[in-house]
């Protein structure tokens, strides 16, 4: 029976070679455009509720309105002076990936449905945790994003502190569990905490040390203060790349606390995690092979396509423990190769083969590369707004800067980020944005495409010299 739903294979590679050079010229397109939205959004809607699905159309002109309309409808974070959040443009391998994954769909959750897709994760799991030092048995699994991997760590820090956790949840504790991160981290930590049944209040924001890195000497106190309120730690949660300005907490007066105290180290590395690729710079993450578990996102610095975290642990027993579920239905219930015993999702998409073709294709050494030359880029821009009279905040290790342009007072330094922000933007010639660090607006410029080059920064930096003075 013929529906448009289930096209034959006889005539696939005509639409696959159509779509292969629309989206090329798509992005051709965007290169050369506004790394801003500019459709007209209102006219968009009008248009999109006139669909009511009634009546069938034809794919190819579908597919050519699609694409049209996310080149004019979204932050393009392949254009060259994407200069934003931890999206990068993706590597090539990893687009492919999606391809291949979508065509074949294989359910990743058991190793005797899809065997050849659950082995090549586990290599791909087992190898990133070698590289960030948690030992030759390190494991974990894929994720959606950090906040996914992340919300394991509690789950795993939980079960871990307290077994019978697993049965009666927080109940079990006698007081107050309590995890512990700086007030610079990504703040998913409050939803984990909310959904996990601790509840909001049960996340302790550190104070930093006045740099944007969580202080081990208020860590410290904090722990003592709640023990002896009854209240019980489980867990502490350092950042290694904050989201505002890539600043990485003391990874190893952490550990060494989590060790006195009996706690669980989690290091939530989703941006700077990448680091491991380059062996030189290892001591940037000194004390990250200590953790307990580590959250690293492929789809940030490592460059892939949307939605390929990962959670890495040598736990693997407690991540059993903390997701084992036996199920009548499914073939097989081995922890170590089916997905669905150590994570929370049941079905999910083959995502490590983004990382797996990546790193296949280049090799650590073009990771390697990619690394590096955001650095550069972000340190020869810092050297040129350092000229030009601006203070340079952030880490250039994480390739971001915070820049804080001329002004006689904090009041007017803040009204001027804020109005060249506004400016770039919405000219579309690049696009930076505004983040809080230590409590003070800076322009946050990060380097997360791989074709972005020297005149690109040139570009941005002397846009913002210019609004400056004005």
């Amino acid at each position: 029976m013929e529906s448009p739903l289930f096209e034959s294979l006889s005539n696939r590679h005509v639409t696959d070679d159509w779509l292969s050079r629309r989206l090329t010229r798509a992005l051709e397109a965007i290169q050369g455009g506004s790394a801003s939205p500019t459709l007209d959004l209102e006219a968009f809607e009008r248009e999109l509720a006139g669909r009511n699905f009634e009546q069938a159309e034809p794919l190819e002109p579908l597919l050519d309105w699609t694409v049209s309309h996310l080149e004019k409808g979204a932050v393009q974070m392949t254009h060259p002076r994407y200069f934003g959040l931890f999206n990068p443009a993706p590597s090539y391998a990893s687009e492919c990936a999606d391809r291949i994954a979508a065509a074949l769909n294989p359910q990743i959750c058991v190793l005797s449905h899809a065997p050849v897709a659950v082995l090549i994760e586990r290599h791909v799991i087992r190898t990133v945790g070698q590289r960030a030092g948690l030992g030759d048995e390190a494991g974990g699994h894929f994720t959606s994003g950090g906040s996914e991997a992340n919300a394991t760590s509690v789950a795993c820090a939980l079960t871990r502190s307290l077994p019978a956790f697993a049965a009666e949840g927080c109940r079990a504790f006698s007081g107050q569990p309590r995890i512990y991160v700086s007030n610079e981290s990504h703040l998913a930590w409050l939803k984990i905490a909310h959904v996990s049944g601790m509840g909001r209040r049960a996340v302790r924001l550190v104070n930093t040390d006045g740099m944007g890195q969580m202080s081990a000497d208020a860590l410290n106190a904090q722990i003592k203060a709640d023990m002896d309120a009854g209240d019980v730690p489980v867990m502490i949660a350092a950042t290694a790349g904050t989201t505002n300005a890539g600043m990485i907490d003391p990874l190893g007066p952490c550990a060494d606390i989590a060790r006195d105290y009996g706690l669980w180290l989690h290091v939530d590395a989703a941006w700077g995690g990448a680091l491991i690729a380059d062996a030189s710079q290892r001591d940037v993450l000194k004390g990250i092979e200590r953790a307990d578990s580590v959250t690293i996102d492929a789809h940030k610095w490592f460059a892939t396509t949307m939605g390929t975290g990962m959670f890495l642990t040598p736990h693997t027993d407690i991540l059993e423990a903390a997701f084992y579920a036996k199920a009548s239905y499914m073939p097989s219930g081995d922890a170590e190769v089916d997905y669905y015993l150590t994570s929370l999702q049941w079905s999910r998409r083959f995502a490590g083969l983004r990382l797996f073709l990546s790193l296949a294709s280049g090799g650590w050494p073009a990771y390697v590369q990619h690394i590096r030359h955001g650095q550069t880029l972000i340190g020869g821009l810092n050297k040129t707004m350092t000229k030009a009279g601006w203070q340079v905040a952030g880490n250039p290790d994480m390739a971001v800067s915070c820049l804080i342009p001329p002004g006689e007072s904090e009041e007017a330094k803040a009204e001027t980020v804020v109005r060249i922000v506004d400016t770039i933007v919405n000219q579309g010639t690049a696009w930076v944005s505004v983040a809080i660090l230590e409590g003070k607006p800076v322009i946050r410029v990060c380097v997360t495409n791989g074709n972005t080059c020297s005149d690109d920064v040139d570009r941005l930096a002397t846009e913002l010299i210019r609004l400056s003075a004005h």
